[in-house]
C-alpha cells in the first residue's frame, strides 16, 4: 500500500518539480542557503553522504529532522563520544532464554537518514564500522554482512571550532562524504524573522512528506543514465589534473573523487529537469564536492583553490 506521499507523487513525477517542492518544505523550517540545500539535495539522489560542519545552534540537527520527514523517511540520531562501541550503533544479539536462542537486535544504523553528531569524537574501531555502513551500505555482524536500509544517507556533523577530545577525521573517511557543506548563520532578515515568528520545531510538526522513500529510490536509479559528454569528461579530467599540479597541493584530487564530482552533477542536471551535464553542474558542485578531497601542502582549506581552478580553466565545447 502506497504512502501519503507516493500517492501525490502519481499526479507529480517531475524530478524537477520535486526537487523545487522539497526546497520550499526545507526552507519554511530553517534558513539555508542554495549552495547548501543543493549540494544536500543532490547528495541523497546520488547516493552518497554529508559532512555538516558548523558551530552548535546552527540547526544542524533541525536540518536533518526536517529532511527525513520531508522525504518521508525513518530518522535516528546517533551521538558520537569516546567510549561509543561498534555494537552501539550495528546492534547486538541478545539471549532470548524462552526462545533459548540469540536474536539480533538492530542498532540506530539500520535507518534511512542517520545523523551522526561530532562524528570526529569516537574512537578509530566505531569510525571503521562506520566506514563500512558507508562504503558498502551494510555491516558485519557475526561473521555475515547484513544489508542497511534503502535509501541510506549519512548526514555527519562536525564542529570546526572545537578540538578538546576529538580525533582527527582520516582521508579515507572523508572521501566517502560526498559533499562537504557549512552551516553558518543565517542572514539577519531571516534570523529576525525566527525571533518573532513560529517556533521552527511547531512548524516541522506540522510538515507533510514531499517525496516518498520509493520515489527517491527510482529517482536515484535515474541519475546513471544522465549523459555526460566527452567535452564536460575532459573538462573534470582537465580540473583534477590541476590540482595535482598546482605546486601549493599535497594530494589532489583522485579519478574516485572526480567520477564522484561527475556522479553529483548527473544528480544535479537531473533535479534541474535535464538528462544531460553541462559544465555548470560541475562547477556550482566543485566546492562542496572536491573542496575535502584536496589537501594543501600548508593545512588550509583547500576549498577556494578548487573554486579559483575551476573559474580559470577553459571549457573546450
Amino acid at each position: 500500500m502506497k504512502s501519503a506521499a507516493a500517492e501525490r507523487e502519481t499526479h507529480n513525477e517531475d524530478p524537477q518539480d520535486l526537487s523545487q517542492n522539497l526546497r520550499r518544505e526545507v526552507r519554511r523550517v530553517i534558513s539555508i542557503s542554495d549552495e547548501v540545500l543543493d549540494s544536500i539535495l543532490v547528495a541523497f539522489m546520488a547516493s552518497g553522504h554529508v559532512l555538516i560542519e558548523g558551530i552548535p545552534g546552527t540547526g544542524k540537527t533541525l536540518l536533518s529532522r526536517t529532511l527525513a520527514r520531508c522525504l518521508d523517511c525513518d530518522f535516528k540520531r546517533i551521538q558520537f563520544t569516546n567510549d561509543l562501541m561498534p555494537s552501539d550503533i550495528v546492534g547486538s544479539s541478545i539471549w532470548r532464554a524462552g526462545q533459548e536462542r540469540f536474536e539480533f537486535v538492530p542498532g540506530p544504523l539500520f535507518g534511512n537518514v542517520i545523523l551522526a553528531d561530532e562524528v570526529n569524537r569516537t574512537s578509530s574501531r566505531t569510525m571503521s564500522c562506520l566506514l563500512e555502513a558507508m562504503e558498502s551500505g551494510s555491516v558485519s555482524v557475526e561473521g555475515r554482512a547484513l544489508p542497511l536500509a534503502d535509501p541510506f544517507l549519512i548526514l555527519a556533523t562536525r564542529n570546526p571550532i572545537e578540538f578538546h577530545g576529538t580525533f582527527p577525521i582520516p582521508e579515507a573517511m572523508l572521501d566517502r562524504f560526498l559533499v562537504r557543506v557549512e552551516l553558518g548563520y543565517p542572514d539577519a532578515e531571516s534570523e529576525c524573522a525566527l525571533y518573532m515568528g513560529e517556533a521552527p520545531e511547531e512548524i516541522l510538526q506540522e510538515l507533510e512528506p514531499v517525496l516518498s522513500t520509493e520515489t527517491l529510490v527510482a529517482l536515484r536509479a535515474a541519475v546513471p543514465h544522465v549523459t555526460v559528454s566527452e567535452p564536460v569528461c575532459r573538462y573534470a579530467l582537465s580540473v583534477a589534473d590541476a590540482t595535482r599540479k598546482h605546486e601549493a597541493v599535497a594530494l589532489g584530487a583522485s579519478p574516485r573523487a572526480a567520477m564522484s564530482w561527475i556522479k553529483a552533477a548527473k544528480a544535479l542536471a537531473l533535479m534541474d529537469g535535464r538528462s544531460y551535464v553541462v559544465p555548470d553542474d560541475l562547477k556550482r558542485l566543485a566546492r562542496g564536492v572536491l573542496g575535502h578531497r584536496v589537501f594543501l601542502k600548508d593545512g588550509s582549506d583547500a576549498r577556494p583553490l578548487v573554486e579559483e581552478i575551476t573559474a580559470t580553466l577553459p571549457v573546450d565545447l
